[in-house]
């Protein structure tokens, strides 16, 4: 399907009917697959013949997703995963070894600095973490074993960014793959590969979803990067994804591009309504002009995105007063749903992280995020409001 755009293909990639000719895509619930005979048998195990035969390994609703999210972000291969943290493990097992150095961004999800610092370390992975939009301090922390750089761009929370093709070419001058969460933007508004990353990594749990019903993980990339060692982290490790979820997120593809233009209108008009308030301290939204990468935003998106974080004056006890005194928007730490969504960091997401920690990553305790959703915006300032009051 190359010659099809994005919302084309975002309804029709991937799909493979059955013989019974199916419109919408099927759900496969089967744990396996018969064959025709013990020939058959010992030729797909073995791989010389690609077909079904466990859902571990493979499955056609799973496959679907994969091709469909594969081809909306320009990849050649796609990976589905149970959780987007699996789809980071899965990666970090399937190209690393001991002795292999990491350069990550400090600005990125709680966990996954857990995950490096606390659990991937203990196997002799060595990790660095440097600020996300210093090309300079990316250049010069390169070692002679760096393997991989990691980074989420937009970052969470506070929506920081880095040159993609920039970042790419100091990663590729030292044989080093490029790493990209694009969980923020999707596809529909950020194309990483397109930019020179090596892989795209994702929560399906969020934006591909877009409406907290399912937790999936997917990897994208060239088939020969993601092909060999990560798909066997996938196949022996078990970190795959259902088929019931792997349908929900099929579906959810539907709709992405709709739904993320409606999230950036709806999170511009809020950013642009929280500058006035006095209870803000600080505003982080790369669609505001006084951004500092709002100009790289214009460049390498096609939109500035759904989450808008502020710091509130007062710290902890204000932030969590404005929080406990909203009625309408949903206190959890989910992002990318049709319902606003409000969190304090600090306390959530990156709350296992030490202080220092938190403060390299600008998580300070008066910091609020907000994961914009689709209802009236006036009704979403509305219950701002009354938090600020």
């Amino acid at each position: 399907m190359d010659d099809f755009n994005f919302d084309t293909l975002a309804i029709r990639a991937g799909q493979v009917r059955s013989n019974f000719q199916e419109h919408s895509e099927a759900i496969y619930p089967t744990s396996s697959f018969i064959f025709k005979s013990a020939e058959e048998a010992a030729a797909r195990f073995s791989g010389e013949e690609e077909a079904h035969f466990y859902t571990r390994v493979s499955n056609p609703t799973v496959s679907c997703f994969q091709d469909r999210l594969a081809a909306l972000e320009g990849g050649e291969m796609g990976l589905a995963t149970s959780t987007g943290m699996s789809a980071i493990l899965a990666v970090m097992l399937g190209t690393l070894k001991a002795g292999d150095h990491v350069l990550s961004s400090r600005s990125i999800f709680g966990t996954s600095t857990i995950l490096f610092t606390n659990i991937l370390a203990k196997f002799g992975i060595e990790f660095d973490f440097v600020d996300l939009s210093d090309l300079d301090a990316w250049k010069a922390s390169i070692k002679l074993n760096t393997k991989l750089l990691f980074a989420e761009t937009p970052s969470n929370p506070i929506t920081e960014l880095v040159d993609i093709k920039a970042l790419a070419e100091i990663a590729h001058a030292s044989d080093a793959l490029l790493v990209i969460d694009n969980c923020f933007c999707t596809p529909a508004l950020q194309k990483p590969l397109a930019l020179g990353a090596d892989i795209v990594v994702h929560s399906a749990t969020k934006y591909i979803d877009g409406q907290g019903r399912c937790m999936g993980g997917a990897i994208v990339g060239k088939k020969s990067v993601i092909g060999e060692g990560i798909f066997a982290v996938l196949r022996s490790g078990g970190v795959t994804m259902s088929p019931f979820n792997a349908w929900v997120f099929t579906k959810g593809l539907e709709t992405l591009n709709l739904r993320m233009k409606a999230h950036c209108d709806n999170a511009l008009a809020l950013a642009t309504w929280l500058q006035s308030q006095d209870v803000v301290e600080k505003l982080y939204y790369p669609g505001l002009t006084d951004h500092p990468q709002h100009d790289l935003a214009k460049q390498q998106q096609k939109g500035f995105g759904g989450i808008v974080s502020f710091v509130v004056k007062g710290g902890k006890d204000a932030a969590w007063n404005i929080v406990n005194n909203l009625t309408m928007l949903s206190i959890t730490a989910n992002l990318g749903d049709t319902k606003t969504t409000i969190t304090h960091p600090a306390t959530t997401t990156h709350g296992r992280l030490s202080q220092e920690q938190r403060d390299d990553a600008n998580i300070s305790d008066g910091l609020l995020r907000l994961s914009v959703g689709l209802e009236d915006i006036n009704d979403i300032q509305n219950d701002l409001a009354r938090g600020f009051k």
